[in-house]
Formats: C-alpha cells, sequence, structure tokens
C-alpha cells in the first residue's frame, strides 16, 4: 500500500488524537500520588480505546477473505488497520503509566511490541517495493504467471538451439527464414547447404548442443538460480562471450537472443524473491497479532474480575 496524500486526514487525525491523549494524560498522572494507573477511569479508557482499535485492525483479515462485503472500501480499511494499529501502541503506554507490570502484562507489552515493529516494516515493504520493482524489473510480468512463462522460455531456448543446430548441420529446412537469409548473404545459394554459407560445422552444433543441456535447461528448467552459472549476472556475459567465438558472426544474433531468454529468467527469480520478500513479514505479522488479541481479552477479563 502506497503511503500518499490519500493518507493525509488520517495522519492528521491520529496526531490530533494522540496530542489530545496525551494532554490530558500529563496532569492526571501528576495529581495521582500513586502515578498512573491502568486500573484507574481514565487507564481503563486509554485501555479499551486501544484495545477497539487493535480488533478493528484484526477485523481486515476478515474483510479481505470475504470481499464481497459491502462493508467499506478496501483501501479505507487499510488506511484505518494501518493508522489506528499505529496509534494504539501509544494509547496502551498510557494506560499503563509506561509499566509492563506483572507477568502476562510483560508478555503482552513485548508482544505488541513485535506486532507494532513487523507492521512498520511491512508498511515500509509495501511502499517502497513496487516503486524497486518498476525500477529493477523492466520485464515484470504477472506473479501468478511467473511458472508458465519460465516453461515458455525453455520452450524458445529449445526451439532457438535446434533451429541453430540445423543451421551448423546443414539441414536447411530446419533452420529458421533469419538463419536461411543470412547464410545466403554469406554466400550460399540453393545449391550449397546453410552450413557452408555460415562457414560452420558439426562440432560446433555439439557444443550448442552441450550448452543447452548443461547450462541452459537446468538453469531455465525451474526456479531459482543456487548453483547455476547463468543464474550469476556477473558470470552469465562471459559464458556467452566464449560461446560467441565457437560460431560465425551470422549466428551471434541466435546467441544473443538465448543470452536475453536467460536475461528474463533471472528477472522472474528476482521477481519471485521481492515477492516473497514483500508478503513473508506477514507470516509474523498475523499470527502474533491474533495471539495479541486473545490475550489481550484475557488481560481485560483478568483485570475487571480481580
Amino acid at each position: 500500500m502506497l503511503i500518499d496524500h490519500t493518507h493525509r486526514n488520517w495522519f492528521v487525525g491520529t496526531a490530533v488524537g494522540l496530542a489530545i491523549a496525551t494532554a490530558v494524560y500529563v496532569p492526571y498522572t501528576l495529581r495521582s500520588p500513586q502515578g498512573a494507573r491502568g486500573g484507574s477511569a481514565l487507564g481503563l479508557t486509554y485501555g479499551g480505546v486501544s484495545f477497539a482499535f487493535m480488533v478493528f485492525a484484526g477485523l481486515l483479515g476478515l474483510r479481505k477473505k470475504f470481499p464481497v462485503w459491502r462493508v467499506g472500501r478496501a483501501q479505507t480499511w487499510m488506511r484505518a488497520h494501518l493508522w489506528l494499529g499505529f496509534v494504539s501502541l501509544p494509547l496502551i503506554l498510557l494506560h499503563g503509566g509506561f509499566h509492563f507490570g506483572g507477568s502476562l502484562t510483560r508478555v503482552l507489552m513485548w508482544l505488541f511490541i513485535f506486532v507494532f515493529v513487523s507492521g512498520l516494516l511491512g508498511a515500509a515493504l509495501q511502499h517502497f517495493m513496487p516503486r524497486l520493482q518498476t525500477a529493477q524489473l523492466p520485464l515484470e510480468t504477472i506473479y501468478e504467471q511467473i511458472d508458465r512463462v519460465r516453461s515458455q522460455l525453455a520452450e524458445e531456448a529449445s526451439q532457438l538451439v535446434e533451429e541453430s543446430c540445423a543451421a551448423l548441420e546443414g539441414e536447411v529446412s530446419g533452420a529458421s527464414a533469419q538463419q536461411r537469409a543470412m547464410a545466403a548473404s554469406a554466400g550460399a545459394n540453393w545449391d550449397v547447404t546453410v552450413a557452408s554459407g555460415l562457414q560452420a560445422d558439426e562440432q560446433a552444433s555439439s557444443e550448442l548442443r552441450r550448452f543447452l543441456r548443461a547450462e541452459v535447461q537446468p538453469y531455465l528448467g525451474k526456479t531459482g538460480a543456487r548453483g547455476k552459472g547463468l543464474g550469476n549476472p556477473s558470470l552469465a556475459p562471459a559464458m556467452f562471450r566464449q560461446l560467441r567465438v565457437l560460431f560465425p558472426p551470422a549466428l551471434h544474433a541466435s546467441i544473443d537472443n538465448l543470452e536475453n531468454i536467460c536475461d528474463e529468467k533471472r528477472q522472474l527469480d528476482k521477481q519471485n524473491r521481492l515477492h516473497k520478500l514483500l508478503h513473508g513479514w506477514l507470516l509474523v505479522h498475523i499470527p502474533l497479532s491474533y495471539a495479541l488479541l486473545v490475550l489481550g481479552a484475557w488481560h481485560a477479563v483478568v483485570a475487571v474480575r480481580f
């Protein structure tokens, strides 16, 4: 979620509300002989309001799970989740007079701090990550289509190599139209094989097939690039430069296309990593948030009864 001018009213409202709460708290705690207490009328007010904000923030999960519910716009819920969740921690600190209290209260406070920090981290990621993806991933695709696009790249690479090998081996029918044209411009005619026009041989064809099997197919075959030379942006160009030495200039365009396919796969891998980073924090934030709500409710019951 991009934090832009649409958050201005929420920011102002949060700042004003927190300023009022602080202005009320200061004279209250100065006049109290024992200092601020969570069990006082004002302390319970701070705690109740903060817990209500936390419950509302937790309801965002239900709003996302049932998007057909016409209970406010999704963007409004997101902004409310962010700002009401943000102001909840200061209110809880005012509720307890900045003391963590007993064992249950200490657990609650530390849990709240972890939820608060993970929420801030998530907000920062959602604000900056889309810009980073736009700047670094010019070929960004829909995340759910990454595996499909990767499979298509693997098929394109295999077809490209087969056409190039056909040209090198003199199989005119198997070469692409562009390669036949290049062969003709290199001196071949319809009575001469494509291979003679390219001035290449079957040894170069075998090397290209080996490169496909040993490097390209394992790299394109699955997400990720650990242990693969083509996954290294500094090593991959050198591998393709070495490959170009073995082939005539007329086939360099095919090697360039093969390198572009591997570059696109590298961008898909990076997009996959950024997507997991963008959403991985929720694996921490959501469970801790619901644990906080459950323990907070138990804390309220214990405080009222005892």
